[in-house]
């Protein structure tokens, strides 16, 4: 289970970072088969915006606005943190920043 965990988390950083790939590199990549990539994908797209497509290359992609291990804040909240900086000055308001 541990290698298979730890496949998954690979291959979503490596979609990350190429941004667009095909199930038959994700293949060659990872060392597995046709059905192990589609399962793999199939549990991945539950969390992460990861959109595939049918046909000749069978593309992978992830959304354009996505980046891993990045947090995002809602507008709510950055709202509210640009109103607070303006208190702030020195290491607090680079850190806010």
């Amino acid at each position: 289970m541990k290698v298979t965990t730890e496949r998954r988390q690979l291959m979503i950083e490596y979609i990350c970072q190429v941004r667009y790939t095909t199930r038959p590199i994700l293949m060659r990549e990872f060392n597995i088969s046709k059905n192990t990539v589609d399962r793999d994908l199939e549990i991945l797209m539950c969390s992460y915006p990861i959109e595939t497509s049918k046909g000749k290359g069978r593309g992978v992609r992830i959304a354009d606005d996505y980046r891993f291990g990045k947090r995002y804040l809602t507008e709510k909240q950055k709202d509210l943190l640009e109103r607070l900086s303006h208190n702030l000055e020195g290491e607090d308001l680079i850190t806010i920043n």
